[in-house]
């Protein structure tokens, strides 16, 4: 049988994005759902095809027969494991790739932040994200941003560098220098209060799962990494390991466009 006769219409969508080299992210926006109901439809595509890799589902799509070896018992554990596989692969490919963009970028911060936030959206099936620069006592700026609902980058630029108040993830990221990881922005007592943060987030942004990690030089808080989901789907410790591993380059870029601004304007001295 063809595929065509084997999936449903919206699973031919997915598999012939995905098989194009469409990631989760780029899918679900495409049509209005989850990344995780991307990843659900590809995990029930791969065993109905009795393909394990996506240039198997490639070639599965382009007329080749499928493979008879692939016993229907272990069909819904091989297409697990592949998938599982192919994330792997494309975390070590993203990583590999910013680190690469920060060596070369020359201390041209716009152009590494937007690489960073973008493979930290998609890897972590987020909607948008913000880099928050920390200025000291609990006071932040929305220095870059990447997905944000326009009413929400309006509020944050009217903003400039703000308070945070103590109850709010970065308020709590401040005074914990820890990760904050928020199961709903609107479950919680403060959004039930006037706080203008947790209002321009929740309402503004749309905001519902949240995550914060602390960027940190030395012992020296220097910034929020925040991702945000917008709707219901808490982080777990996968997406927050990789959310601090983008934080973590989001520093070395910071401390990078900051030495090579400071020597500059050494030479420009001399």
């Amino acid at each position: 049988m063809s595929p065509d006769e084997i999936l449903s219409p919206r699973e031919i969508e997915i598999a012939s994005a995905y098989a194009q080299g469409d990631t989760y992210q780029a899918i679900a926006n495409g049509l209005g759902i989850a990344p995780s109901t991307v990843r659900t439809h590809l995990a029930t595509i791969y065993r109905k095809l009795g393909v394990s890799s996506k240039l198997d589902l490639h070639a599965r799509l382009g007329g080749d027969l499928p493979n008879d070896d692939v016993q229907t018992d272990h069909a819904a554990v091989i297409s697990e494991l592949a998938l599982s596989l192919e994330e792997a692969l494309r975390r070590e490919q993203a990583l590999a790739e910013v680190l690469r963009i920060i060596s070369r970028s020359r201390g041209d911060i716009d152009t590494v932040m937007p690489a960073i936030l973008g493979f930290a959206l998609d890897l972590c099936e987020a909607e948008f994200g913000i880099l928050f620069e920390h200025q000291g006592q609990g006071r932040y700026v929305a220095s870059h941003t990447l997905g944000i609902p326009g009413q929400f980058q309006d509020w944050l630029d009217a903003q400039g560098a703000f308070t945070a108040g103590q109850r709010t993830g970065l308020g709590r990221l401040a005074a914990s220098r820890s990760v904050v990881n928020i199961y709903d922005v609107r479950a919680e007592e403060i959004f039930r209060t006037d706080d203008p943060l947790r209002y321009a987030t929740a309402i503004l942004g749309g905001a519902r799962s949240f995550v914060a990690i602390p960027m940190m030089s030395g012992d020296t808080l220097v910034g929020a990494f925040t991702i945000y989901r917008q709707s219901v789907r808490p982080f777990g410790a996968q997406a927050t390991t990789l959310a601090q591993t983008f934080a973590d380059q989001s520093v070395i870029a910071l401390e990078n466009a900051r030495l090579i601004t400071t020597l500059r304007q050494k030479a420009m001295e001399a």
